[in-house]
């Protein structure tokens, strides 16, 4: 299965970063290549369409536990695991993106995409 982990650095709090992982409406704002977000009846599912396909929405699954973030894409089986760490007042975000060895094909794509998204997010806490 082709993985990748990438890390960055926020000098927000832990809680500040929470904030923005854990609400799939907030996503368009730092998530690259997240276009809309449609939040579900519930906090675990929404639908995500992506930057430049209007018609196409893909169904999202959200699961949050001790500081962990878990977005499962119930379309093309894409796992992105998001890790807040306390670094002193600051916070460690890290993530690990699995993709299934049918769409291995989007690793670059995938890895440039979340190289943007993991700064602006730490970047967006920051600054509140």
């Amino acid at each position: 299965m082709p993985t990748f982990t990438l890390t960055a650095h926020s000098t927000a709090p832990v809680e500040d970063v929470w904030k923005l992982l854990h609400d799939p409406a907030r996503f368009p704002d730092w998530w690259t290549g997240v276009e809309t977000v449609q939040t579900g009846p519930d906090s675990t599912s929404y639908t995500m369409w992506p930057e430049g396909y209007p018609d196409f929405p893909m169904a999202q699954r959200l699961e949050t536990s001790s500081g962990r973030v878990t977005i499962s894409c119930l379309v093309s089986d894409l796992m992105f695991t998001w890790q807040l760490r306390e670094s002193g007042p600051e916070t460690d975000i890290d993530v690990v993106v699995e993709l299934p060895e049918q769409e291995a094909h989007r690793l670059p794509e995938q890895r440039r995409l979340l190289e943007a998204s993991i700064v602006t997010l730490a970047d967006l806490a920051t600054r509140g």
